[in-house]
């Protein structure tokens, strides 16, 4: 489902992308919880290059809408059902592009914005496919609360980025503490896959990952940016 996010001095960003593109372990912190969250292929290993993993575009979800836990996943009877918030840094891309050089990536990002990867992990522990049931599931994708151009954002690399789970601080970080910079990350995905005006790559979440469950409220906030807000509810 598209969401519309304000602009600094523009007209309203619709979102409906072709493609959202998530990184894992961009942080070292991160790496070292793997024990904890106990999905396929996260190790702790530290990458030499981006992991890339997909999200489909119905996850994306509105500033203080809720995130919907599937009723479905309750049918499996999962000792402990699991579903977890992720704060991470989003890059929106504003046309086109291929194979971009580093020193061109700036001139092809519209904006920033706060994003949640929540990730249902029993279903990435047990699909033989792997993490692409887990982090699509509706709703899995809160965005926003705006979208802040390069020119208004500061340095990128250097964004205090928090997660609080209930008024609880839970993930604190910097921008500055990414494996790979969102240079990087933008200009190695553009040699792998054309990115289109629009297209979602979120850059990867620091430590404190946790789940959710119905009542809960998670908030997202990045520096420059703003709070993400949304409520956790069980479908019905």
């Amino acid at each position: 489902m598209p969401v519309i996010l304000p602009m600094k001095n523009r007209t309203p960003v619709t979102l409906a992308p072709s493609k959202i593109v998530c990184i894992g372990l961009n942080y070292l912190d991160h790496i070292k919880e793997s024990q904890s969250v106990n999905v396929q292929n996260f190790t702790n290993e530290v990458p030499q290059e981006p992991v890339l993993f997909p999200k489909t575009p119905n996850v994306l979800t509105a500033p203080d809408a809720p995130i919907i836990l599937p009723a479905f996943v309750r049918e499996y009877a999962f000792d402990e059902q699991r579903t977890d918030y992720e704060g991470e840094l989003a890059v929106i891309i504003n046309k086109q592009c291929k194979n971009l050089r580093e020193d061109e990536v700036m001139a092809h990002i519209l904006g920033f914005t706060c994003f949640n990867d929540v990730s249902q992990r029993n279903l990435q522990r047990n699909d033989k496919s792997g993490w692409y049931r887990g982090k699509s599931l509706d709703s899995f994708g809160p965005i926003g609360p705006v979208i802040v151009a390069p020119e208004d954002i500061g340095d990128v690399q250097n964004l205090a980025i928090e997660t609080r789970l209930n008024g609880k601080v839970v993930q604190q970080a910097n921008t500055s503490q990414m494996i790979f910079t969102v240079i990087e990350l933008v200009a190695y995905i553009s040699r792998n896959f054309t990115l289109e005006a629009g297209d979602i790559i979120s850059t990867g979440t620091p430590s404190g990952v946790g789940s959710v469950k119905e009542g809960d409220l998670v908030e997202v906030e990045i520096e420059n940016i703003g709070i993400l807000k949304n409520p956790v509810k069980d479908e019905r």
